[in-house]
């Protein structure tokens, strides 16, 4: 399981947000594409970057904030946000982005998303962003009309990479894991998984104890988990973070 830095994008910064409102950003860094050389450098073997601007409806502002952190490092980026058409799709990927996150396009054009999971394989991921057991979309903004398991079953035998989930009530709280909706919420995934798809896991990382706490639940297919303002405000070291998931006890 990797430990998988993020790098939220409002104006060209890098910002935390708390329960994914838009106007909780905080500013942790002015340069995005020294935050990303950094966490190469570390030895992070991956990056997580979402366009918070793209996902509240204001496409375009963070796109050269994008390709100058492609450019910058060597290491995959998956990125999310605000991507909801093929041609949004396609840019990125001709961008150089290893992987897409697709939240609300997933949900409200899922033959769409099947039908672009067949062109490229293995390269994108639905986002599950979970609210009071609801899925939301827009931002988070609006709730689905689509519950979990109806997007477990359209996606179960498609070829998306996995899923990423997100408990959003948890979300930049610094509150620790919500390790029962977790225990909860891969139970269902990997019940609808005949594939065996990845799950990477976002909302609510806040120090080692979570970490500890998420390796006893030896849960299968979890390819890792986001660290977003449990780095940025010094709580936990990602080089000791991915020792301890990589750590037998």
């Amino acid at each position: 399981m990797q430990i998988i830095p993020a790098i939220d994008l409002k104006d060209n910064k890098c910002v935390r947000l708390t329960e994914g409102k838009d106007d909780t950003s905080y500013v942790f860094n002015q340069d995005p594409e020294k935050q990303a050389m950094h966490f190469e450098e570390i030895g992070c073997k991956k990056i997580h970057i979402v366009d918070l601007d793209a996902a509240f409806g204001r496409p375009d502002i963070n796109f050269n904030s994008i390709k100058k952190i492609l450019r910058s490092i060597s290491i995959p980026a998956q990125l999310g946000g605000g991507i909801r058409s093929k041609n949004d799709a396609e840019k990125y990927f001709d961008l150089g982005i290893e992987n897409i996150i697709l939240g609300s396009m997933s949900v409200e054009q899922s033959e769409k998303v099947i039908s672009l999971s067949n062109i490229y394989k293995n390269k994108i991921y639905v986002s599950l962003d979970i609210k009071d057991s609801q899925i939301m979309v827009k931002g988070w903004k609006e709730k689905s009309n689509l519950k979990l398991d109806d997007i477990l079953k359209i996606y179960q035998d498609s070829n998306i990479k996995g899923y990423i989930l997100t408990d959003i009530k948890n979300d930049g709280m610094l509150k620790g894991l919500n390790i029962k909706f977790i225990k909860e919420m891969v139970k269902k995934i990997l019940e609808n998984n005949s594939s065996l798809k990845k799950i990477i896991l976002a909302g609510g990382l806040t120090n080692y104890e979570d970490l500890y706490n998420l390796k006893k639940l030896n849960l299968k297919n979890l390819e890792g988990i986001i660290s977003g303002k449990s780095f940025y405000v010094g709580n936990i070291d990602l080089i000791k973070a991915q020792e301890i998931l990589d750590s037998n006890g």
